[in-house]
């Protein structure tokens, strides 16, 4: 299992009344997938920039979907363009794979049993493995998980654990999920100025 899929299946399993924000866990995803394609020899950074090794299947479809999607021209693309880039949609993208590969099922309504609610992790052996990751506190899943707002404790993983390397793609995802949520509030204030102009019109 990638860190990407682990990330997926925790995702889905939240508490009832909390909240993941999808675009904030599409960037985790996508960082995520960074650091799975560094592990598996699929590419290399140069300071911020992405490098691509030779192309070779990693066995899970979505991460050989990123690593045929890396830029091969130079200069390379940087860690923040491609969280941007890939990171459009990738929540649903792994949703709708781990819906494919029968990881997943949806709740079914109780007032009307024929409508199907969101969609919940079967007991499986990749559950098992998502949720072993998670207890046993891995820095990289849990900074992910803190960063995508499905854990509440805010992780800073240690350098002398993850290494440079996965400490800075790591804060780049941060970063961009920062980022995302002053858009956020910036786009809210405008909502609520352009509203408060049609009450006193």
């Amino acid at each position: 299992m990638t860190t990407a899929r682990d990330l997926a299946i925790l995702a889905l399993d939240v508490p009832p009344g909390r909240f993941v924000e999808q675009g904030d866990l599409s960037l985790a995803l996508a960082g995520a997938e960074v650091l799975d394609l560094l592990e598996a020899g699929a590419l290399t950074l140069d300071d911020d920039r992405i490098v691509p090794g030779p192309q070779a299947a990693t066995g899970d479809r979505l991460l050989d979907e990123a690593s045929a999607a890396l830029s091969r021209e130079k200069p390379h693309e940087t860690v923040e363009d491609w969280l941007w880039r890939r990171g459009r949609e990738l929540s649903a993208a792994y949703l709708d794979d781990l819906e494919k590969i029968g990881l997943t099922t949806r709740r079914r309504g109780r007032r009307i049993p024929l409508r199907t609610g969101r969609s919940v992790p079967v007991d499986s052996a990749a559950r098992s493995h998502a949720e072993e990751r998670r207890a046993s506190g891995e820095p990289v899943l849990a900074a992910l998980a803190a960063v995508s707002g499905i854990d509440d404790e805010k992780t800073e993983p240690d350098e002398n654990v993850t290494g440079d390397t996965v400490t800075a793609v790591l804060a780049t995802v941060g970063d961009a999920v920062m980022e995302l949520e002053a858009v956020r509030q910036r786009r809210a204030i405008e909502n609520a100025a352009f509203d408060n102009i049609w009450r006193g019109m």
